[in-house]
């Protein structure tokens, strides 16, 4: 991958099931280093989306790009080990198992057991998580686990992370715990393509916003451009939630409990 090749690119990529078409021809490119919003109503595609880039979800057409080599069409397993992996809306972790040993399995992705427990181990430092290594899951707050989440997929070693809704039923602090976080991976070249539920939040964390609704792409640029596009407006956001999304988008704050639903 040159400078000038996309880190991840999709294009033209539809998802039919039956007659519906749940994606409908979406192209787009993340550079390296962006933190990318994906936002639309409910049931506006969002979900097979995402688990149509990560192999989740066979593409009925078009393609996916990662780092300009073909991955749709693999298993979501070899595309993670090609560098793209994705949360969990409700993180997908085994209750009865440790921190570290819910983290262990991602890394042995990669590493042999040896390797992977420094893996798993560095990680959860990363993320202020090695306090809780020893602890079961079942015991987790549900922050708590969504950072576990986070980190089994960082062990991967990911070039681009998908995040589904990592902050869902946080505060607003702990919104703003996870957004730095984020930030933080970022400066370190680590790139994100984000589903949240909270509007405000999604508008202060990231560099730019694609736009979906009926499975379309209807409008993308920066959270100020969106949040002030007539068609998003009318689609979506709806008057007040985009004056207050341009604000949060200027200010960088969350004040997350408000705003329209992503």
């Amino acid at each position: 991958m040159n400078a000038q090749t996309p880190v991840l690119e999709a294009q033209a990529i539809a998802v039919t099931f039956g007659g519906l078409k749940a994606v409908d021809g979406i192209s787009f490119t993340l550079t390296a280093g962006e933190i990318v919003g994906l936002i639309g109503p409910n049931g506006a595609g969002k979900t097979t989306l995402f688990n149509s880039l990560v192999g989740l979800q066979r593409l009925t057409s078009g393609q996916v790009l990662l780092g300009g080599e073909r991955v749709s069409g693999l298993k979501p397993h070899r595309v993670a080990g090609k560098g793209m992996t994705k949360t969990f809306q409700n993180a997908a972790l085994f209750p009865d198992m440790s921190v570290l040993e819910n983290v262990l399995t991602a890394a042995l992705l990669r590493h042999d057991l040896a390797s992977a427990r420094m893996k798993a181990g560095a990680v959860l430092h990363r993320l202020g998580l090695g306090a809780i290594a020893q602890t079961d899951v079942a015991d987790l707050t549900f922050p708590q686990k969504a950072l576990v989440e986070m980190a089994r997929a960082l062990a991967t070693e990911p070039k681009v992370l998908l995040l589904d809704e990592v902050m869902a039923a946080l505060t607003p602090s702990e919104m703003d715990e996870v957004m730095a976080v984020i930030r933080s991976l970022r400066d370190e070249g680590l790139t994100f393509l984000v589903v949240e539920h909270h509007m405000r939040a999604i508008m202060a964390l990231c560099d730019r916003l694609l736009v979906v609704n009926f499975g379309r792409l209807i409008a993308q640029g920066t959270p100020a451009e969106v949040a002030n596009d007539p068609v998003v407006i009318e689609a979506y956001l709806g008057q007040g939630a985009a004056h207050g999304a341009t604000t949060d988008a200027a200010t960088g704050g969350t004040n997350a409990a408000g705003g329209a639903h992503a």
